[in-house]
């Protein structure tokens, strides 16, 4: 790939040789898996200096050919605008220097951190002498399907490399030349350090129906990520073949304690809802206790940040003047806007607002703002999502804000993992038996 062209055709992707995308895009995909499969072998046996080394100088050349990513981008950007798409998903498309060099970094902070790879779980000699290890191994094969989220690529591509393990992608046609770009600098990397190209390829070409195929590679695929909006999520879950890590879309809820300090709960709230509204980690649904002194403060504060508030009839009474909003439906309280929406209802106790997070949760991520540490422990230990957080912004459940370096995304589901899924979350573990000679009696 040159510096100066913007490819037209995904990179990693199986055409034909006169370019044409083959009529039997099944055994076009089952090729890019084989080769992937090929590629996961070497790289289970990399070591972490080698691996590190391929992190490092996949951060630079993004910052080095930063001009050609920005590039592609605009492509993507201009053509999601003409087709209607909404401010929340171009936000989301969007790069920009500032986005580009937090992709660098956070490629550099994962070659910080250790190697998942070899660490035992846990061992120990039985009473016949066998030496027992469970150790951590790569998954093998991972893929991950996605929309309109470059960041994604080179997120999901640093934690597989870092983790052992190939990569298919499905980035979705809003992004086609971002994520083009970006897998031609990873591939040109690649192969610069010495590891397999085919470790990070693509599907993107044959569009719905290579994602179909992907989803239908039992045996060649060992796990599948979806990551993107519900109908996404849904359409990965009910029509893979392949396990499917589920990673849930986001319907937030902080609770509003009636102890809350009013300076930290605008704090707080403002961060969660209007620092980024179009991630699946922002605050959708406000549970107001109805002694909570800092409310209308709370309110007032979102409004004039330009949030735009459906409220039940009780919050409607309390609303300061100048403050407008809208009747709330049963459709608000399980809406996921990722935007500046936010569903505000009003609860007497807080068991009201644990019932009404149980009735409309995703799984993803809680909060509560208080000062009293029993009310604290409570929503702790009843609230049952991935993440539970106290007296602080739901923007935290990220896999780099939690130390992990990056995320795959956020699963909501219980088996395997649950929560931000870093590099642990993509191995699995295989048991090692070593004996002298030991026979079953």
């Amino acid at each position: 790939m040159t510096e100066t062209a913007v490819p037209q055709t995904p990179a990693g992707a199986a055409a034909s040789e006169s370019g044409a995308v083959p009529r039997d895009v099944t055994g076009a995909v089952h090729a890019i898996a084989d080769l992937a499969r090929v590629a996961s072998r070497k790289l289970a046996r990399a070591n972490r200096a080698w691996k590190d080394r391929a992190l490092l100088e996949i951060a630079d050349s993004l910052v080095a050919r930063r001009d050609l990513v920005l590039a592609a981008n605009r492509q993507d950007v201009e053509a999601g605008r003409q087709n209607g798409t909404s401010a929340a998903l171009l936000d989301r498309l969007s790069l920009d220097t500032g986005r580009i060099d937090g992709l660098a970094a956070a490629l550099r902070n994962l070659a910080s951190l250790p190697d998942p790879v070899g660490t035992v779980e846990r061992g120990q000699t039985l009473p016949n002498g066998l030496r027992l290890r469970q150790v951590h191994v790569p998954m093998g094969v991972v893929a991950a399907i996605y929309e309109a989220r470059p960041n994604v690529t080179v997120d999901i591509a640093g934690l597989a490399l870092k983790s052992g393990n190939a990569v298919i992608l499905r980035g979705g046609s809003a992004a086609a030349h971002t994520n083009a770009a970006l897998i031609g600098i990873i591939q040109d990397t690649l192969d610069r350090v010495g590891l397999p190209t085919d470790a990070v390829q693509t599907v993107d070409e044959y569009g719905r129906e290579g994602a179909n195929a992907l989803m239908r590679a039992r045996g060649r695929v060992d796990v599948l990520i979806p990551r993107g909006g519900h109908d996404l999520i849904q359409t990965v879950v009910n029509n893979a073949r392949v396990p499917v890590i589920e990673t849930g879309e986001g319907n937030v809820h902080i609770f509003l304690d009636k102890s809350a300090g009013e300076e930290m709960a605008v704090d707080i709230l403002l961060n969660a809802k209007t620092q980024r509204p179009s991630v699946c980690n922002t605050v959708e649904t406000l549970l107001v206790h109805s002694e909570a002194p800092a409310a209308p403060a709370v309110l007032a504060a979102l409004a004039a940040a330009g949030v735009r508030l459906h409220v039940d009839d009780r919050v409607a009474a309390l609303l300061p003047d100048g403050v407008q909003g809208q009747s709330a439906t049963d459709e608000d309280w399980g809406r996921e806007y990722m935007d500046l929406d936010l569903a505000v209802a009003m609860v007497d106790s807080m068991d009201e607002a644990i019932d009404h997070i149980r009735k409309w949760t995703t799984g993803h991520t809680e909060a509560i703002i208080t000062n009293d540490l029993a009310n604290s422990e409570k929503f702790i230990a009843e609230i049952d999502s991935a993440a539970v957080i106290v007296n602080a912004s739901t923007r935290f459940t990220d896999g780099g804000e939690l130390g992990l370096g990056a995320e795959v995304g956020i699963s909501t589901q219980k088996m395997h993992a649950r929560g931000p899924m870093g590099l642990q979350e993509l191995t699995t573990t295989k048991w090692i038996v070593q004996g002298d000679g030991q026979v079953r009696s």
